[in-house]
């Protein structure tokens, strides 16, 4: 008894050769719509699915493959007696291999179809085929991914397909039909505004394996959303450099949040996620000098982002410091061919890399379970002034850049600016005071005339009192601890303006 493929794919790549292999193996090939006709302009037989169902396709091409005739075949238990003799009483055959794979839904929304078109392109027949034939593994083999074509194929044309390679395809089925079901949901949640849905389920593409994780020990990989956001880090193209490894990945996402708050030439260098020197000029090229020289020692090692433009001359001063990397829009030739002098350097490109994407999500696993928050999109809330000292449209300005540094450093955190150029940076203490203190202490120029930032109120007035100490002209904090009026008297006592920014920044 001849057997038996049904073939209907969207992804046609290979398809015909695999078509050719399978005829030659004695196979009587079933097809569908531009499939069908793909094999048959390839000069290979086959027969349409109405030949096989006795019904014909019909609903512009809704109804084509949903039929008992269709699914007893796949869903038949072949060593049931039972079922095969009811099979043999319906006139049914088995069809012993499925090649499917579905409609271009993901394709569609990206090219920013209508609603409408999207709903046309969410496959309805090939998942139910998909599905019923990977239940029945050990009775039809199941390839929805045409990169399993050979492998699959070498073992059939060898004589049989292994168990393992069996479970594998089945699970390969599932795997895709979750997926694609994700993608379909996610599109869905997203046109009625649902924030946070009773059931939750996320696509994800594997981009690479990572040599590790954090540490060598730790195993690692990189998997990027199934539709792109397109100004992620996973959308930039790597000129240069070794393969990003998982803290490169990381660090250099870290990176690019805190870019993407300032419009203008902006440069940010970043050390284990959190910023060492931040600094904002009229030029790229000032802008990563400043940047470079308030820390040039916790710089070494760690990744420079710009939102403008690479040259020559700026890539001569970059390849100075050793970097992990660079990230930028665009390189000129010039810079490039600088920056190509160290072989190890990682140089990535996107030309949207600096767009904000705001309204998005942040994802964090805990021990059985997923934390779900919205990211941290604004800088101000409700300005305050709470002083009798008000602070200059200059301090004001320096206020705003050192919240939107903060609310990237991990909390508590303390930020100290001048002229937009981070100072110091005080990050990831476990009080407020120390995180002063170290933002203080490991400024290299004198913090005089200063603006100090903090994520978080100050519960004590002893941060006001080391800013006032070291010559901190003005301190921009949320508010909102039961002892405000302590900091604002020593505020006063001190004659330093500060400005309640009614937003608070955490980041753990």
């Amino acid at each position: 008894m001849k057997k038996r493929a049904l073939v209907s794919v969207s992804d046609k790549t290979g398809i015909v050769d695999v078509c050719g292999r399978l005829v030659k193996m004695g196979y009587e090939l079933i097809s569908t719509g531009g499939t069908m006709s793909a094999i048959r302009e390839a000069g290979l037989p086959v027969k349409n699915i109405s030949e096989i169902t006795g019904f014909p396709e019909c609903l512009d091409g809704r109804v084509k493959t949903l039929h008992p005739v269709v699914h007893a075949g796949l869903l038949a238990v072949r060593d049931n007696k039972d079922h095969m003799a009811q099979l043999k009483k319906l006139n049914i055959d088995v069809i012993d291999l499925v090649i499917v794979n579905l409609y271009p839904f993901k394709q569609t929304i990206m090219a920013g179809k209508s609603f409408d078109e999207a709903v046309e392109n969410i496959d309805i027949g090939g998942p139910t085929m998909l599905r019923s034939a990977a239940k029945n593994y050990r009775g039809v083999i199941v390839i929805t991914d045409p990169r399993d074509y050979e492998k699959v194929l070498d073992e059939m044309e060898r004589g049989e397909v292994s168990e393992q390679t069996r479970i594998y395809l089945m699970y390969k089925v599932y795997q895709h039909t979750a997926v694609y079901d994700s993608m379909i949901s996610d599109y869905l949640r997203a046109k009625l505004n649902i924030e946070y849905p009773d059931e939750l389920t996320v696509a994800y593409e594997k981009v690479e394996s990572l040599r590790y994780g954090e540490n060598p020990h730790q195993s690692a990989a990189f998997y990027r959303e199934a539709i792109p956001v397109g100004n992620s880090l996973a959308e930039a193209k790597q000129l240069n450099g070794k393969q990003l490894s998982f803290n490169n990945i990381n660090d250099a996402n870290g990176a690019l949040a805190l870019l993407k708050e300032f419009d203008g030439p902006a440069a940010v260098a970043i050390k284990h996620t959190n910023p060492c020197g931040v600094a904002v000029a009229d030029n790229i090229y000032d802008a990563y000098v400043k940047a470079h020289d308030s820390d040039p020692v916790s710089v070494f090692g760690g990744i420079v982002a710009l939102n403008r433009e690479v040259d020559g001359k700026l890539a001569e001063e970059l390849i100075k410091t050793f970097l992990e990397i660079v990230i930028a829009p665009s390189f000129t030739e010039q810079a490039l061919a600088i920056l190509s002098q160290k072989q190890n350097l990682r140089v990535l490109v996107h030309p949207d890399i600096a767009k904000a994407n705001k309204g998005g999500h942040e994802f964090k696993k805990v021990y059985g379970g997923l934390l779900v928050q919205q990211s941290d999109e604004t800088v101000f809330g409700d300005l305050d002034v709470v002083t009798a000292k008000k602070p200059t449209d200059a301090q004001l300005k320096d206020m705003e850049f050192a919240m939107k540094v903060v609310k990237h450093c991990k909390s508590n955190a303390i930020v100290v600016v001048k002229d937009g150029v981070t100072l110091g940076i005080g990050v990831g203490q476990t009080n407020r005071i120390w995180a002063t203190n170290q933002a203080i202490e490991h400024s290299l120029t004198s913090v005089k005339g200063a603006v100090l930032g903090s994520d978080a109120f100050f519960p004590f007035d002893d941060c006001v009192t080391a800013a006032a100490a070291a010559g901190i002209a003005a301190i921009v904090q949320p508010g909102g601890s039961k002892r405000d009026e302590d900091s604002i008297k020593k505020a006063d006592e001190c004659g330093i303006s500060m400005v309640f920014s009614g937003q608070r920044h955490f980041k753990h």
